[in-house]
């Protein structure tokens, strides 16, 4: 078995992704398939760490665009990944792997509070980490907890696990049969090509802390243990 090239990572789970083929909510079978994956992944020494979005249950900028004040609208997209967080941390625990869940705002019944040194040490330990409710701010993306989480934790790379998109394109692959697709790039050109890896607050704190990040579609077979052994899998931005 090919040797790890990461020994502590921090995976981002879109809310689109869990959601696979459904309309709406969780897919069981998405949910396992990570699951297992990650379970093959702590095996081999990786320390794990989860940002789920919320975008499968809520979307803060629909609501707000029907009427709904943002503040609100983002606080309840939050209440949307704790739902995802408790369903992936049931799968994970289904495959005998031992989940914490760290939410950002308090909802003592079912998560702990986020606390980063003892997020460490549950990651120390063995245990798989997944850090839900966002930042705990509104205005911010999950994509920005994600960058956050994987700089407070010092995680090797930040994978963004995305729904049937398979990296980085210089346009939309699905209005353009032409776009091509980036196996590698600098944060510099993707600036310069004004490139949607991420949110620009997510992207500007990756670049200011030299943290890589792999966009790659989770649900390619192996994509998570494919990332982690070093392959080519995806786009790599980094310096």
């Amino acid at each position: 078995m090919v040797q790890p090239k990461y020994k502590r990572i921090l995976l981002k789970v879109s809310g689109e992704a869990l959601m696979g083929d459904r309309a709406f909510g969780i897919d069981a079978v998405v949910a396992k398939d990570i699951a297992e994956q990650l379970k093959s992944v702590t095996e081999r020494g990786v320390e794990v760490a989860i940002v789920v979005g919320g975008g499968n249950i809520w979307r803060g900028a629909t609501a707000e665009a029907e009427g709904m004040e943002r503040a609100a609208a983002d606080y309840a997209g939050m209440l949307a990944t704790i739902i995802n967080a408790l369903a992936l941390q049931n799968a994970l625990e289904q495959e005998g792997l031992v989940t914490r869940t760290q939410s950002a705002i308090n909802v003592h019944a079912v998560a702990e509070p986020y606390i980063r040194r003892r997020a460490i040490r549950h990651l120390q330990k063995g245990r798989v980490v997944i850090f839900a409710a966002g930042t705990g701010n509104p205005y911010m993306t999950t994509d920005t907890a994600a960058a956050l989480r994987a700089i407070e934790i010092d995680a090797e790379v930040l994978l963004m696990g995305k729904n049937k998109i398979d990296g980085v394109y210089d346009c939309d692959p699905s209005a353009n049969k032409e776009a091509k697709k980036f196996e590698r790039l600098s944060y510099a050109d993707a600036l310069v090509m004004r490139l949607e890896v991420m949110d620009t607050t997510a992207f500007a704190l990756c670049l200011e802390n030299r943290l890589p990040i792999i966009v790659f579609d989770l649900r390619a077979p192996r994509s998570i243990e494919r990332a982690i052994s070093g392959e080519a899998i995806g786009t790599l931005v980094s310096g």
